[in-house]
């Protein structure tokens, strides 16, 4: 189909070159391995090769590569999801090693830019169907959860640990639980730091399927050639209609929710 849009607007004329996959998989190589086959991508972040660090640069990397990722017609199912036995294995606290309160407006302006845009990269900027693999722990989880779809292995357990670490549930996590499971699961989960398991997961619907790790990207693949299978509208156009309620709370309430989060933790 990319192919008949080209026949279409190439007499035309003055298009602006669409976004090329060897291009951005190699600018964003150091955060992502970037693959696609038959239409499938599948974006996977790592550190080094092994399991992704939560840093600066990757949140930084997120939105600026879903961003491109979303401009290449080429692209009809996109799949995301961790190295080896980690969705994130924890945070790079070197990238925030100095305390917000000694940050600038500009610094926390980007962080707060960086943070936002990791989300609407997600929703506001991929308009084809979504396959989130939460392949294990670690934070920043709402990047899988937003997902039109949600692979979960079974030891995985979800939970929104800002409040506890003394900041305030604004960077998208609790808004993704208080879409997903309701506002007073969510608000307890907030308070109290606690964690969802798999099972209940998948029983209060944060998620669609649980996994023994090694089957997950099997059946992400096989999820997203069914998908493949129905007509290239068909398929952005469901994506259009599943994810208007990600639309809606990410327009309206991300960053506000985020400017509260950085508030509180940066002093000024």
């Amino acid at each position: 189909m990319p192919d008949d849009l080209g026949d279409r607007d190439r007499p035309v004329g003055g298009f602006v070159e669409r976004p090329s996959l060897d291009r951005y998989a190699t600018a964003f190589s150091e955060h992502f391995a970037i693959h696609r086959d038959a239409g499938v991508i599948e974006i996977r972040m790592h550190t080094a090769g092994g399991s992704a660090v939560l840093s600066r640069a990757l949140l930084n990397a997120w939105g600026r590569v879903l961003t491109e990722a979303g401009a290449d017609p080429d692209n009809e199912v996109v799949i995301i999801t961790g190295t080896d036995g980690h969705w994130m294995a924890g945070v790079d606290h070197r990238s925030f090693a100095q305390p917000l309160s000694q940050w600038s407006s500009d610094m926390l302006y980007e962080q707060y830019a960086d943070g936002v845009r990791l989300l609407e990269g997600l929703v506001l900027h991929i308009d084809v169907p979504t396959i989130g693999v939460l392949n294990g722990p670690g934070p920043r989880q709402e990047l899988a959860l937003m997902c039109d779809i949600t692979l979960c292995a079974d030891d995985v357990v979800i939970a929104d640990g800002n409040f506890a670490a003394g900041s305030v549930p604004g960077d998208g996590m609790y808004l993704a639980l208080e879409e997903l499971i309701g506002t007073k699961r969510a608000a307890h989960l907030a308070y109290t730091g606690g964690g969802i398991d798999s099972a209940t997961a998948l029983r209060w619907g944060l998620v669609n399927e649980v996994l023994p790790r090694e089957q997950l990207m099997g059946r992400a693949r096989r999820i997203a050639e069914t998908v493949m299978a129905a007509p290239r509208a068909s398929r952005r156009l469901t994506h259009a209609v599943v994810s208007r309620p990600w639309r809606r709370r990410i327009s309206e309430d991300l960053r506000g929710l985020y400017a509260r989060q950085l508030l509180a933790s940066s002093g000024h």
